[in-house]
C-alpha cells in the first residue's frame, strides 16, 4: 500500500479529537511530501539537526514535533519553529527551552514525559518528580513554555495487560495533573504497535512512523 493509503486506513480508527503525530525520522523530503499531499500536517522527528534540515526545505504550514530524547544544547536549533516538544523530563530542560523562546519572542508548547514502562532505556520523570517540578515556584515563573500535557512510552511487549496497565497509570496522572493545570488538554501515547489500546485508554495524540511509511530500513 502506498503512504497515502496507509494514512486513510490510520485514520479510520482515530476519533475526531485525536491527532496523528506522522513519525518521519529516517524518512526522505519525497516521502514526507507524499503523506503531506494525502493531507498529513504533523510530523515528528527524534534529531533536532534532521528536523530542522526538513523544516527549512518543507512546506512551512507543517508542524514540527520534537519526539526524541533532547539536549540542552541542540534546544537553540529548533526553538524558532518547533510546535510541540514531547519529551521534556527535567527543570534543567524546560529552563533551557524557556530561555531560548525568550530569545525567539515565543511561548513553546512542550509535553512532560512521564516513565511509565518496565524498561530502563526509557526516558522520563516518575510520579514523585511530576508533582515536585509542577509544584517547584520556578515551574510558575517560566513565561516562555507552556506545558500542554503528558506523554509517555509502553514497555515494548506483546502483553496487551501490560501496556494497558502502563496507559491507565498516564491516564490517571493527566487526570490528577488537569487538577493543578486545568489548561492541558494533550495525552500523547501509542505508536504503530500498540496505539489501539492507548485510544481505549484515552489517548489524545499517537505517534506512528512504519504503519504510514512501512518498516525502517
Amino acid at each position: 500500500m502506498s503512504i497515502a493509503e496507509n494514512l486513510k486506513e490510520i485514520r479510520k480508527d482515530l476519533p475526531e479529537h485525536v491527532e496523528l503525530v506522522a513519525v518521519s525520522k529516517t524518512k526522505s523530503k519525497e516521502e514526507i511530501m507524499q503523506a503531506y499531499e494525502a493531507g498529513q500536517r504533523i510530523f515528528g522527528e527524534n534529531r533536532i539537526q534532521e528536523m530542522t534540515e526538513k523544516w527549512e526545505a518543507l512546506p512551512k504550514d507543517i508542524s514540527w514535533h520534537m519526539i526524541g530524547h533532547v539536549q540542552r544544547n541542540k534546544v537553540k536549533y529548533m526553538a524558532p519553529y518547533v510546535s510541540l516538544v514531547h519529551g521534556v523530563d527535567s527543570l534543567k530542560l524546560l529552563r533551557e527551552i524557556n530561555k531560548q523562546g525568550r530569545k525567539h519572542k515565543r511561548v513553546i508548547p512542550c509535553l512532560l514525559q512521564v516513565y511509565i514502562a518496565r524498561e530502563e532505556t526509557k526516558f522520563g520523570l516518575d510520579e514523585q518528580e511530576l508533582q515536585t517540578l509542577i509544584g517547584s515556584p520556578e515551574f510558575g515563573e517560566l513565561k516562555h513554555v507552556q506545558v500542554k500535557g503528558l506523554m509517555g512510552m509502553a514497555t515494548f511487549t506483546d502483553k496487551v495487560e501490560v501496556i494497558r496497565k502502563e496507559f491507565h497509570s498516564l491516564k490517571v496522572m493527566f487526570e490528577t495533573l488537569r487538577e493543578v493545570l486545568p489548561g492541558i488538554s494533550i495525552l500523547s501515547m501509542g505508536m504503530s504497535g500498540d496505539y489501539k489500546v492507548a485510544l481505549e485508554e484515552g489517548s489524545t495524540m499517537v505517534r506512528i512512523g512504519s504503519s504510514i511509511f512501512g518498516e525502517r530500513q
